[in-house]
């Protein structure tokens, strides 16, 4: 298993090895989470080999925040302990994720135990650990500021389609300083120096080497900014430019 120098991942690791033997022990499933993208990425790469008994679901088909289950086979997305709880609110009522997440937060609940959450006008869903979601229920009439209903999923419609913003970029190079600075529109030298400032990751790690190369489907953050990824290079300029897609995570 190739380990990560992180005290964190390592501990993350060592976790996904202990379900993966109780499963495998026990033939029965395992269930780890919330995990974000860079956890999931990182127990991806360091257990390629568990590829076919790794599986993940957090309540919707492109959720962010997910359950791993460990189990030698798929199970039914019943098992996975996680539920919605649905908000309703006016729609001239202007809410945001932060809104809903800082509301959950100030329960005292931890981060971990908090899956997506998707808000749309008018309404809300929020993913959480089954074991907390009574005592949601029971505490959240209002976020923020503004009165809410917990209502029966099946009565809202949420969109929770992820919002994309295609960009079509000329760069001199596929050098994580290039990019950067196609991207933020900042100089050659700026955005350097936000990548030595550390404000830059490549898939899900801190990356402070200006000149590394990207390539198709790495996933870019760039603090500030947000979330990228490299679809494609398209081809050339006349004067040998490279032209290419990126995906924007608005």
């Amino acid at each position: 298993m190739a380990y990560t120098s992180d005290k964190e991942d390592k501990e993350l690791l060592s976790r996904v090895e202990d379900i993966a033997d109780l499963s495998l022990t026990r033939n029965k499933p395992y269930f780890l989470g919330f995990l974000n993208e860079r956890e999931q990425y990182i127990i991806n790469n360091s257990f390629p080999f568990y590829s076919s008994y790794i599986s993940y679901y957090g309540g919707f088909e492109n959720a962010k925040r997910k359950f791993l289950c460990f189990f030698e086979k798929e199970v039914n997305l019943s098992l996975y302990p996680l539920s919605g709880i649905y908000f309703q609110f006016r729609k001239t009522d202007k809410l945001s994720h932060r809104d809903f997440l800082g509301a959950l937060m100030n329960l005292g609940i931890e981060r971990s135990c908090i899956g997506d959450i998707v808000v749309n006008e008018g309404k809300a869903v929020c993913f959480v650990k089954d074991e907390i979601k009574d005592y949601i229920v029971s505490q959240i009439s209002k976020v923020g500021r503004v009165g809410v209903r917990i209502v029966d999923g099946k009565s809202l419609d949420i969109d929770f389609t992820d919002s994309i913003e295609k960009l079509s970029l000329i760069v001199s190079s596929m050098r994580l300083d290039a990019i950067v600075a196609a991207i933020t529109k900042l100089s050659r030298e700026k955005a350097a120096n936000t990548i030595l400032s550390g404000k830059v990751l490549t898939n899900y790690s801190e990356n402070k080497n200006v000149s590394h190369q990207l390539k198709t489907d790495d996933i870019l953050t760039i603090r500030g900014y947000g979330k990228f990824v490299i679809k494609e290079q398209t081809g050339f300029t006349k004067k040998d430019r490279l032209k290419i897609v990126i995906n924007h995570y608005i």
